[in-house]
């Protein structure tokens, strides 16, 4: 990795205070070894070391430095393929189970949050904003399915109550997730960390893990050092690389990008979005935005298929929020930041075992910060002998992309093209 400090972002520059973590400088052992100090990693290493696991993180960078650090801190419910499509993909009782898990990963955030005194600036409230009359049937459909799951968290809003909660006039209606929200995601990892910190477990920075030996006990070998342990945990998602090859095939790094303005005057950030909620619309390359605790908004949307970072992100994401917002035509930009998610050819997520010990969760596929938090949970019920929401989260097809990944990149990006000029045309 030719860059391991954090990006320029509005996220790095208000970080929580956090002592430098060592790099791994000897051989050790533990019960179980996780790479990657992501959601994904952070989250299981804490559920498993609340369940008395001697756990050790090896993290390439820093912690949250990829897409858990730089990501739109929104909470968004279910998966980035909805319920629907998950009871035509597997049997009905591992779609069951999935479905059950659908909405927990908000609920699990909030309760780490108050746990561990996490000081991440959560709010409460997320909105689906819709441009056309077809994706308000959308809503309305998606509405019915959530219910089904027992999710009665949502209210369809009309032209009216979606103006009276954003000041856009392009939005026809929306849906509000009382249940959804926003965070200050890299403070979030950052306050994850300690918390597993103060359990016991350790976690170990600028420590790439090189190779993994597939023995009875896994070795994770990283450039000063190495672990062995009972069980490795992969959680390195967009920032993998080739490690584990057979992972690599099944999936692409994606990025995208955000910006944050100056301040805004109270005035004009209550005008803007009156209940602070989040917001992301319903096309298929989704603009998403929000208020931070000083009143910037963070606007990101767009989606660079194979992780090339532009060289102007700001000439690319201000258009979008001027779409949105004219009114902030005068508005400074103070950040902009790219960082890649994991996209998977089912955009559904992939977990699962590589042998008897070793274990997997990668391919969020822009849904990461609930679904990883879900994902820690279920891989620790796991390597604690309760492997059923793990394995219903396995039995989830792993297609290879088409033409492997030299082309991966070009037919996403002409898959995407498709359905943008679907969303520009109201189909």
């Amino acid at each position: 990795m030719k860059n391991t400090s954090y990006p320029a972002s509005y996220y790095a520059a208000t970080a929580i205070p956090a002592s430098p973590r060592p790099s791994l400088q000897e051989a050790i052992e533990a019960d179980v070894c996780i790479v990657g100090a992501g959601y994904t990693g952070l989250s299981t290493a804490l559920f498993l070391a609340e369940k008395g696991f001697k756990v050790a993180v090896v993290e390439a960078a820093k912690v949250g430095f990829g897409a858990s650090g730089r990501n739109g801190g929104q909470i968004v419910n279910s998966y980035s393929r909805d319920l629907d499509v998950i009871e035509k993909t597997v049997p009905t009782d591992k779609a069951a189970l999935i479905g059950s898990m659908a909405f927990e990963g908000g609920r699990i955030i909030r309760d780490l949050v108050t746990r561990y005194a996490i000081p991440c600036d959560l709010k409460n409230g997320g909105v689906f904003a819709a441009f056309t009359q077809k994706q308000m049937r959308h809503l309305e459909s998606q509405q019915g399915l959530w219910r089904r799951y027992g999710h009665d968290a949502l209210e369809l809003l009309d032209r009216n109550a979606i103006r009276r909660t954003v000041a856009c006039e392009r939005y026809i209606g929306g849906m509000l997730d009382h249940s959804g929200g926003h965070i200050h995601p890299l403070n979030l990892a950052l306050g994850e960390a300690q918390a597993i910190e103060s359990l016991g477990g350790s976690i170990y920075e600028y420590s790439p893990a090189t190779a993994i030996e597939r023995e009875t006990r896994p070795i994770v070998r990283t450039p000063q050092g190495s672990v062995t342990a009972d069980y490795v945990v992969i959680a390195g998602n967009a920032y993998l690389g080739n490690l584990v090859p057979e992972l690599a095939a099944k999936s692409m790094p994606c990025g995208t990008q955000v910006i944050a303005t100056e301040p805004l005057t109270t005035d004009v950030a209550s005008h803007l979005l009156p209940q602070d909620y989040c917001v992301e619309d319903c096309n298929y390359l989704l603009d998403y935005f929000r208020l931070s605790a000083d009143k910037r908004l963070i606007y990101g949307g767009g989606v660079v298929y194979g992780a090339r970072d532009p060289s102007d992100i700001a000439a690319i994401i201000r258009p979008k929020m001027l779409k949105t917002f004219p009114q902030l035509a005068s508005v400074r930009i103070d950040y902009a930041w790219t960082g890649n998610f994991l996209l998977t050819l089912s955009r559904l997520p992939q977990m699962g075992r590589i042998g008897s010990n070793i274990y997997y969760s990668q391919g969020c596929s822009g849904h990461g910060v609930t679904f990883t938090h879900v994902a820690g949970k279920a891989l620790a019920e796991a390597l604690s002998g309760q492997a059923e929401r793990f394995d219903a989260f396995a039995s989830l097809p792993h297609y290879p992309f088409p033409g492997g990944r030299s082309l991966r990149g070009p037919l996403s990006a002409l898959g995407a093209a498709y359905y943008s000029l679907r969303d520009r045309l109201g189909f």
